[in-house]
């Protein structure tokens, strides 16, 4: 039988560093992302996501390292790139004083796309992501979701086979962030590759194929959700108590038939910890803490998480971010068009490339 060929790869980076005065922000990042899937940077605040995204976005270039995107260059063949990406970052960046449809006919515009195409486009951009309603109204009295959803859309005007997309349900409610996923699996369904950035790792358990955890500027680990799962090993153990000063007596129990580190949730009066034996842990340590009169509302056993997986990696919580200057919340760089100048980190598309057709 032949053998089968690898997937090719949306992205590769090798050896990508990158230093903000003092601070390093990238230090060796390596990655492999193929086609047709959500890649998922997980990480703190400050980890070096959104310079990675960055950087294959030819937005800034870097100090040390390569890399490629759909088989082109970053900073050799950077204005080509920009051809075959979008970019949706962690804030809107549509102009306010346009109607949602004159947004995405602009982008479709300084893409390159000839006036009837820009219009068509901007048609089907609206269905797609549920804006029919408000096309025509000026984005500046849209809801924080329904503008989200427009920067994406406008970052999709010329059908880019990349996608990249930083943090983008940073702020979104509940329900908008479940809109938002659907729109997002969708794409991938059409064949985009997306490399999603985030710090919710449900978010990254529910939308990605394959995830890098970065942390200080490295790549820390790299899987499927379900093999960094597998690396904190064991069913969890999860107590539950009705009052918080009972956390300690619980930590203790707990901790005779653990494999690992004892996580205590004083916020959510829990205790949590990898066991061996599931069924067998459950059943003394329940014992254990109705002999010691403590009350609970809940004892029971749950598959490792990402928090875990992060926590037991790096020792510390993904919300605690290290502070770094190159993750300040750049604003979204919708749609980066082949107009961007070399490190230049622009709001929006700005005119220049390839002028539009009539």
């Amino acid at each position: 039988m032949a053998a089968t060929s690898p997937t090719p790869l949306a992205i590769e980076a090798q050896g990508l560093r990158k230093a903000f005065g003092k601070t390093l922000a990238l230090d060796g990042v390596d990655l492999r992302v193929p086609r047709g899937m959500v890649y998922g940077l997980l990480g703190p605040n400050g980890a070096g996501k959104s310079t990675v995204v960055r950087v294959l976005a030819t937005l800034i270039r870097p100090d040390e390292g390569t890399a490629t995107v759909d088989g082109l260059d970053v900073v050799r063949s950077a204005a080509a790139v920009r051809t075959h990406i979008g970019l949706a970052g962690q804030y809107a960046a549509v102009d306010e004083y346009l109607t949602g449809r004159e947004n995405l006919v602009m982008f479709g515009r300084l893409s390159g796309l000839r006036k009837a195409d820009a219009k068509s486009r901007a048609a089907t951009l609206l269905e797609q992501f549920d804006l029919v309603d408000a096309a025509d109204r000026p984005s500046k009295g849209y809801s924080g979701g329904m503008r989200r959803r427009l920067d994406l859309a406008a970052s999709l005007a010329s059908r880019p086979p990349v996608l990249f997309l930083d943090e983008p349900t940073t702020g979104l409610d509940p329900r908008s962030r479940l809109t938002m996923w659907g729109v997002i699996q969708g794409l991938v369904n059409d064949g985009t590759t997306v490399l999603l950035t985030t710090q919710y790792l449900e978010e990254a358990d529910r939308l990605a194929q394959r995830l890098a955890v970065i942390d200080r500027g490295r790549v820390i680990a790299e899987g499927t959700p379900a093999e960094l799962k597998a690396r904190v090993g064991g069913e969890g153990l999860e107590v539950a108590v009705v009052d918080p000063v009972d956390l300690e007596a619980v930590r203790a129990i707990v901790a005779r038939h653990a494999t690992d580190e004892v996580f205590v949730d004083v916020e959510r009066r829990r205790v949590r910890a990898a066991v061996g034996d599931g069924a067998l842990a459950l059943s003394a340590v329940a014992a254990a803490i109705a002999q010691a009169g403590i009350t609970t509302e809940d004892v029971g056993l749950h598959r490792p998480t990402l928090d875990e997986v992060f926590l037991a990696i790096t020792g510390r919580p993904v919300d605690e971010g290290t502070g770094d200057p190159e993750e300040h919340g750049d604003g979204g760089a919708t749609g980066a068009g082949p107009d961007a100048g070399e490190g230049a980190v622009p709001d929006r598309p700005r005119p220049g490339g390839p002028r539009p057709r009539s």
